[in-house]
């Protein structure tokens, strides 16, 4: 194939650098992603599973929070190009393991109060006082933040200090998710459900700085959400976005090498020896060890720089296992019979008790060892029928699992089929009819998560993890946290970056203002 020359090269498809790229392209540039898998968009697989068989499975990322009230996404005129997303009203039920009661979570706050009231008054009253504090702290604060490149520290603490919103953001900071629910909650469901949440957004449980967290979840106005189709129906309205813009994706291709001349990135090089220029840019949606260490060689960076990109940290527990199901008929949970609402129900956390349950599967994954059995999944085709045959239905469950089983991801290759049955025994508990419904099922272990897309190093699913000092100015390490990448014309817009990952697409947002900015091009923004 003959070399080629753009004005700037993206490195993975993902959906921030789709979203990066879009927004370049829709400034007037010529720009190329390249991709190492054969289909793009990272995270966002639509598998047919078994082949022909007409039934879909999202094996990687579904749940997709607020996404619709993200700035890009009317920005690119996504449904436009074929995205459309769902919000179901009851969006997530936890069933407690003794059956005889539920926690509901619900797009309307004042329902999800009136369930907590059942378990605890005390609670729903705490629920609604901490949900109405903070939403000028989300809506003033956390939600501009998160759609902007990030404030040194010291620079956003003076600004924070400044208001009444600021302060309570700054005190509740303070606390760990531990503490914070620990103090404001008092029934141990409660305080479990709660600390899963936050859980699930990665965030070390026990870490001051993070108590913020769950109060925010609680104010933000955004739910859980599903793209109609699959969630690669995003990946591909992304890429039809930035094709009507001018610009290319170009899938299979196995990158060898960044190319730098003077202290510039000035293109890239595949294994096959094929050398494509990048005017203006290069820029990255990997993970930093990718990025500053694989395909960087060593004279062009400082060593405290790649001593910095190999000192990122992963997430602990974002590994997931998951199992995924084809059906005759969708689950019906035992517990409907007393709340039919359930039968309705997105999103549904089993195996949850108290905070004890949520600390013991902490301890597990610093062990290495399989934690009890707390799993939460969906069934997708009550929502959206055109994800199976007509009459049939698919379904998931998903756990958290330590990425090296007793010390080494090999040791799933043993236990990962053993484990899928041991889920689905568990899921058949709270729904029988599992037991003559399931027509087929097959695993995701956690270890594969990696060799299928490698910037998720450890299976860690939002690329790096939000402790180790790893926020905001100073992610994905201090010198980095501006979107560009030490050397001229090298730019970072992926997960590793603020705000972190999840399908936000806010990283690949905020690069392109940067990217944008540095380039002297003008571009419409959701804020302008």
């Amino acid at each position: 194939m003959a070399d080629g020359a753009y004005d700037g090269i993206i490195l993975g498809s993902g959906h921030n650098s789709l979203v990066l790229q879009a927004y370049l392209c829709r400034a007037g540039l010529h720009v190329l992603c390249l991709e190492r898998n054969n289909v793009a968009g990272g995270g966002l697989r639509t598998e047919e599973w078994p082949a022909g068989s007409g039934s879909l499975h999202n094996t990687h990322s579904f749940y997709h929070r607020a996404l619709t009230r993200q700035p890009w996404y009317a920005d690119l005129e996504l449904e436009k190009h074929g995205a459309r997303y769902i919000e179901p009203d009851l969006n997530v039920a936890m069933l407690l393991p003794e059956g005889d009661e539920v926690l509901e979570w619900w797009t309307d706050f004042d329902r999800t109060v009136d369930s907590f009231a059942r378990v605890s008054r005390r609670d729903a009253d705490a629920l609604r006082r901490w949900r109405d504090a903070f939403v000028p702290v989300v809506r003033d604060i956390l939600v501009p933040e998160a759609q902007a490149p990030p404030l040194p520290a010291d620079e956003r603490c003076t600004r924070l200090l400044q208001t009444p919103a600021g302060r309570l953001l700054l005190e509740t900071s303070a606390l760990s998710p531990h503490e914070f629910v620990r103090r404001e909650f008092g029934h141990p469901a409660i305080q479990a459900g709660l600390l899963f949440f936050n859980g699930l957004r990665e965030v070390d449980m026990n870490a001051p700085g993070f108590g913020h967290h769950i109060p925010a979840l609680l104010a933000s106005d955004g739910k859980a959400q599903m793209c109609l189709g699959g969630s690669a129906r995003l990946a591909e309205s992304l890429v039809a976005a930035v094709e009507e813009a001018g610009g290319q994706v170009r899938t299979g291709v196995d990158l060898a090498r960044i190319v730098i001349e003077s202290g510039r990135a000035v293109g890239v090089e595949t294994v096959g020896g094929e050398r494509i220029t990048a005017r203006r840019f290069v820029a990255s949606g990997l993970n930093p060890q990718q990025t500053f260490l694989e395909l960087i060689d060593t004279v062009h960076l400082p060593a405290t720089w790649r001593s910095a990109a190999a000192a990122f940290r992963y997430n602990l527990l974002a590994p997931l296992f998951g199992l995924y199901v084809d059906l005759d008929e969708a689950p019906r949970y035992a517990a409907a019979e007393r709340y039919p609402e359930l039968d309705d129900a997105f999103m549904v956390i089993i195996g949850l008790d108290s905070v004890e349950d949520f600390d013991e599967m902490v301890l597990a994954h610093q062990q290495g060892r399989i934690p009890p059995m707390v799993m939460w999944g969906s069934c997708p085709t009550r929502f959206d029928p055109s994800q199976a045959p007509a009459g049939r239905h698919t379904a998931f469950m998903w756990e958290k699992v330590p990425y090296r089983l007793h010390g080494a991801a090999s040791n799933w290759d043993a236990e990962a089929e053993a484990h899928g049955r041991r889920m689905l025994a568990c899921w058949q508990t709270y729904a029988p009819n599992l037991e003559d419904a399931v027509r087929h099922h097959f695993i995701r272990p956690v270890h594969d998560i990696p060799k299928l897309l490698p910037n998720m190093r450890e299976a860690d699913l939002l690329v790096g993890s939000l402790g180790e000092g790893q926020v905001g100015y100073d992610r994905p390490f201090p010198g980095a946290g501006h979107y560009r990448g030490h050397l001229e014309g090298l730019y970072l817009c992926g997960s590793c970056c603020h705000p972190s990952g999840n399908v936000t697409g806010l990283p690949g947002y905020n690069a392109a203002q940067v990217l944008l900015g540095d380039l002297g091009l003008r571009a419409e923004f959701g804020y302008d």
